[in-house]
């Protein structure tokens, strides 16, 4: 068991280092001499460090830009995960905002914020993670519009896509390269996950963050895959929804392969 004196720890311990990198960041927004990409991507090592999770990289993430990596939805630790690896910047729901720590760091990141629930508001979002496609931000969409519970795939939305397309209207790339991603949880405390103890590592719907947090902590080491798969040429008479469900077939073969033990 995770003792509540070893819980205290851990959380002085990521704030001992949060509250500068938040000042070193909040710098480098507002300056030139230094990458905003630099700071997110210490704290989210720092981070997994801390609450004992390893992850493991597979495939080779692709350099092109404008670049849109989608990959699947498991946990709030998927944040972590994805943004140890590159200086990528995320799609985030709205109510991400107001977390406490996580919310201040996704604004720190320039995460674009959106209300999947508010389909008026859609064309709007897209237009926003356009111009940061445009820009040449890597983007990362989780395409499954929630979480699951880390052994099957939802089905992808496409209505987030169409910023690929929006972001070549600027006449600055010819095309976006979608990437997929897929992100498995394999093991806790060495030894392989059932389908059940997944599921209680995932964060589904309304669950509260601290009992899955501690959940985390009582599983370390937690160790998580991440599959790259092949980059999409995304044109700009290209159909959003093909280039979905081809997305969302490499996830699913991704994800399938690492549940399995398996090459792809």
């Amino acid at each position: 068991m995770f003792s509540t004196f070893r819980f205290v720890i851990v959380i002085l311990t990521v704030a001992l280092y949060t509250l500068p990198l938040m000042v070193v960041q909040e710098i480098a927004l507002r300056t030139w001499f230094l990458s905003d990409r630099i700071v997110p991507r210490l704290w989210h090592r720092l981070t997994l460090r801390v609450l004992g999770v390893r992850v493991r990289m597979e495939g080779r993430p692709s350099r092109e830009r404008p670049q849109m990596i989608v990959a699947n939805h498991v946990s709030w630790l998927d944040i972590l995960v994805l943004g140890s690896l590159d200086g990528v910047h995320f799609i985030a729901k709205s109510e991400m905002r107001s977390w406490p720590i996580l919310g201040t760091f996704a604004r720190q990141q320039r995460s674009v914020f959106v209300e999947r629930e508010r389909r008026r508001t859609s064309p709007e979002q897209a237009r926003e993670i356009a111009e940061r496609l445009a820009d040449g931000d890597p983007m990362v969409l989780f395409a499954e519009g929630t979480t699951g519970d880390g052994n099957r795939l939802l089905p992808f939305k496409s209505t987030l896509f169409s910023a690929a397309q929006l972001a070549l209207a600027s006449d600055r790339a010819e095309s976006v390269t979608v990437q997929p991603v897929a992100i498995t949880y394999l093991s806790k405390g060495g030894l392989r996950l059932d389908r059940r103890e997944r599921a209680s590592l995932s964060w589904i719907g309304d669950t509260d963050l601290l009992p899955n947090l501690i959940t985390v902590l009582q599983s370390r080491p937690v160790d998580i895959a991440v599959r790259y798969g092949d980059p999409i040429p995304f044109l700009a008479k290209g159909d959003r929804k093909t280039v979905t469900r081809e997305a969302e077939a490499q996830v699913r073969a991704m994800l399938t392969a690492g549940l399995r033990g398996t090459e792809i």
